[in-house]
């Protein structure tokens, strides 16, 4: 090697000014290299060049990824720059980190297949929504806050989807995790997996919902059970026995029908309850309970609870939370 004039182009520029496509940069283990085109190349790791950031490959021999490096000389980053400024390019990404289950901005500098430097960046705008709903579904779907109002609505669409048909959206885990689209549209500003809400999760859900259909969900789907009584008892519609409702009997002292959901066409299974809150009694129709095994129900539990009404005609009684009403 010998020294050369001040502003005269060094071996390597000239080698990858003449073959630009082989400008490679080190990677991996020492003496492998990677060249712009995409190809893979090593040089012996104990020659000098393999200590190289980058070198301009002249010859080389082999194919595929047992390429050797023949004839090649070093390049710095200032020279690199100078032979290929125009070819290198700045572009600004963001990708799903499925370890931090987060989305990342990246800005990457580019020759070809080479990264000559990256930088991290707010992740921010829509690409990052989409993102963000693409690697949660995909790689966190188990993480996301279902509990509450999203499970509920969940449940309640997959019931009516399976009892009244197509009509009535796919919510299933294998149609949601399908398409993040539906999730997309309700992440905007969010870059995080710990940053989705419920509130996120049943908008999303919800807006899967027709608006047709929409008006009917309350109606044959409704979340709560309203009891004689007036008290509200949550409506189970994803259990074996779905729709189903737990509550203590008295709450539905004077009931007369037979609660259902779907338009009628689905009786609530009704878990009655102990004043102790043991389940005595799962009836789909009340009515018939009251005139059939009633009688025997009630001559045990007016002997474990005597503090409680037990009527003898319970459809005609009034419904009561309580113990015995105040003065009797």
């Amino acid at each position: 090697r010998t020294s050369r004039e001040a502003g005269a182009p060094s071996t390597g520029e000239l080698i990858a000014l003449a073959y630009p496509d082989r400008i490679a940069k080190a990677r991996g283990a020492p003496g492998s290299y990677l060249m712009a085109n995409g190809r893979e190349a090593r040089i012996e790791p104990h020659d000098a060049l393999a200590k190289s950031a980058y070198l301009a490959i002249g010859e080389i021999a082999g194919r595929a990824a047992g390429a050797r490096i023949v004839a090649a000389a070093a390049l710095d980053r200032d020279a690199l720059e100078r032979v290929a400024g125009d070819e290198i390019e700045s572009v600004e990404t963001v990708a799903w980190d499925a370890r931090a289950l987060a989305v990342r901005g990246r800005r990457l500098v580019r020759l070809g297949a080479l990264t000559l430097s990256e930088a991290t960046l707010p992740a921010t705008g829509e690409a990052v929504a989409a993102e963000l709903a693409r690697g949660a579904l995909a790689d966190a779907f188990d993480r996301l806050p279902w509990a509450g109002a999203p499970a509920s609505l969940s449940d309640r669409l997959r019931f009516l989807r399976a009892r009244e048909g197509g009509e009535w959206p796919d919510v299933s885990d294998d149609a949601l995790r399908a398409d993040s689209a539906w999730l997309a549209d309700f992440l905007a500003g969010k870059s995080a997996l710990a940053e989705v809400t419920t509130d996120d999760l049943a908008a999303a859900l919800r807006a899967r919902v027709p608006p047709v259909l929409a008006r009917r969900l309350e109606s044959e789907a409704p979340t709560h059970y309203v009891a004689p009584t007036g008290n509200r008892f949550a409506i189970d519609y994803a259990g074996p026995n779905a729709p189903a409702v737990s509550l203590r009997v008295q709450e539905v002292f004077g009931e007369t029908t037979h609660p259902a959901a779907a338009g009628g066409r689905a009786p609530l299974t009704l878990e009655l309850l102990s004043p102790a809150h043991r389940p005595i009694q799962v009836t789909r129709d009340l009515p018939g309970f009251w005139k059939g095994a009633w009688r025997e129900v009630r001559t045990e539990m007016r002997g474990r609870y005597p503090r409680h009404v037990w009527p003898e005609d319970p459809a005609a009684a009034a419904p009561t939370a309580r113990a015995k009403p105040r003065g009797t």
